[in-house]
């Protein structure tokens, strides 16, 4: 498995053990993730788990279990503060999706590149967007299934979860680097009040970004995995790291991290909010921490204004 293989199938194999995701439903994933039931095997087995052939034949010939998501706290695309909604621009011969939301107030704003988790760019993210845009800023949730047609070409999110691990993290940092250009481009902002701000799968890449765009002001990677620490001296953002206590598989790479970063000289705080596990800020998400998230969300609002709109 590739390093991002690697940290979604691990993911899924939490919310197996958690009890969040049926052993059935795990095993399908699984099935996806190595490209069928046969090569399903040894991916489980590097997990230190088994399972029959038999039962990995049945768990990938059943339907895809879709969890509602919860109703989660949203600021309304028809706010008459902002405008929100979908849009396209080129990165070459491959149309990016993203969804964008500016102030309707006059001006120059700063602006924030929003990464989605690992199942594409779901209502949650745009929604994310949507409140930047009421705090002033122009932001964008860009989709990086975008060369696959986009997340909602997909009804099983599986899917996008595999296409996004199997993807070589060089081609989604140049769909981000399209990304703050496109940005950067917009009448509306100020093309050097530029950061970025994404979740799991997607705080691993905003790692990624800020060691390979220096326009990046300022980051904000949630329970994100290490970029290469060869790479940490390239960061010209200054860095707001959040993680939650509970989530020790992600954890365990903080004292590399931190230490990479002081090393570097890059401005820099590691936050890690007790009692919250992976993926709290999620308000569509089952292991979402309300108490937690706000702080954070009070946090990141503090470093953006200090370092994007100071």
């Amino acid at each position: 498995m590739t390093d991002m293989e690697k940290y979604v199938v691990e993911e899924w194999a939490e919310d197996y053990h958690a009890g969040r995701l049926s052993r059935r439903e795990f095993l399908r994933r699984l099935t996806i993730m190595a490209g069928g039931a046969a090569l399903a095997i040894p991916m489980l087995s590097s997990l230190g788990l088994a399972a029959t052939q038999a039962e990995i034949d049945t768990a990938a010939a059943s339907p895809a279990i879709i969890a509602a998501a919860a109703p989660g706290v949203t600021v309304p695309p028809d706010d008459p503060s902002l405008t929100a909604g979908m849009i396209t621009f080129p990165m070459g011969a491959v149309q990016v999706i993203g969804y964008l939301s500016q102030p309707r107030a006059a001006g120059s704003h700063p602006a924030v590149l929003v990464i989605h988790e690992n199942r594409g760019l779901l209502e949650h993210f745009k929604d994310i967007t949507r409140r930047f845009a009421k705090a002033g800023f122009v932001a964008m949730a860009v989709d990086l299934a975008s060369r696959e047609g986009g997340t909602e070409r997909f009804s099983d999110p599986a899917q996008v979860s595999t296409i996004l691990a199997q993807t070589p993290p060089e081609r989604h940092v140049e769909t981000m680097n399209a990304a703050v250009g496109h940005l950067q481009g917009l009448p509306s902002v100020r093309r050097d009040r530029v950061g970025a701000m994404g979740f799991c799968f997607g705080g691993g890449m905003v790692w990624r970004l800020a060691t390979a765009n220096p326009d990046l002001r300022a980051a904000a990677p949630f329970y994100g995995s290490n970029p290469p620490m060869a790479d940490v001296a390239k960061i010209k953002a200054a860095v707001l790291a959040v993680y939650g206590e509970l989530d020790t598989r992600i954890n365990e790479g903080i004292p590399a991290i931190r230490e990479a970063l002081q090393r570097a000289g890059v401005a820099n705080e590691i936050v890690i909010y007790p009692g919250a596990a992976h993926a709290f800020f999620n308000d569509k998400g089952g292991q979402y921490a309300q108490s937690a998230a706000q702080q954070a969300w009070s946090r990141v609002m503090a470093w953006f204004d200090r370092y994007l709109k100071a």
